[in-house]
């Protein structure tokens, strides 16, 4: 007794051979996942649904770059003293939160401590990166972002890495920025 063959079951719908497979380009093997970097259209960031950011089209690749670093850790706990040892941490304090997201652009080699910040690149604000800094707490403002652990004039609040809005002031902190940015 011969059996029928089984029916393959799919989740595609059925296809006849003779219509064509719809080609569309092939993420690459070890090439980023083009999911993982956002865009969005103008000169500003934007903060999105998931809690992270998409890069402003109209950036520098750099500062995309640090946004999109930035989105890796977005969502860790908050530890003191994590990112100071090495990029890599289970959790970030705020100058860990700033060196990961530097060295995502390859603007930092080495992390940093906030009180380092204080004589980092150069005075005054970027036009695109803003690194905000004082003996005891650091931040950094990107394309209209801010990315810190602190929870301040956040109305969504927690600890940890995470894009807020723009403090309504920066006073008592000093304010550096990356050479040409």
């Amino acid at each position: 007794m011969r059996r029928a063959p089984l029916r393959q079951l799919s989740r595609f719908p059925y296809r006849s051979p003779r219509q064509p497979l719809l080609q569309t380009p092939a993420q690459e093997f070890g090439q980023p996942n083009l999911a993982d970097r956002p865009i969005v259209e103008g000169s500003r960031a934007k903060r999105l649904a998931n809690g992270r950011a998409a890069a402003p089209a109209n950036a520098p690749d750099v500062v995309q770059q640090a946004i999109w670093a930035a989105n890796e850790i977005v969502g860790r706990p908050y530890v003191y003293g994590g990112g100071h040892a090495s990029f890599v941490s289970r959790g970030y304090d705020c100058s860990g939160t700033i060196s990961y997201a530097l060295h995502g652009a390859s603007l930092l080699k080495s992390p940093l401590d906030s009180g380092r910040f204080m004589r980092w690149g150069e005075r005054g604000v970027g036009r695109w990166i803003t690194v905000r800094t004082n003996p005891g707490h650091a931040y950094v403002d990107i394309a209209g972002l801010r990315l810190d652990t602190s929870a301040a004039e956040d109305p969504r609040g927690g600890k940890g890495p995470r894009w807020r809005p723009l403090r309504k002031s920066n006073s008592g902190y000093v304010a550096r920025h990356p050479v040409g940015f």
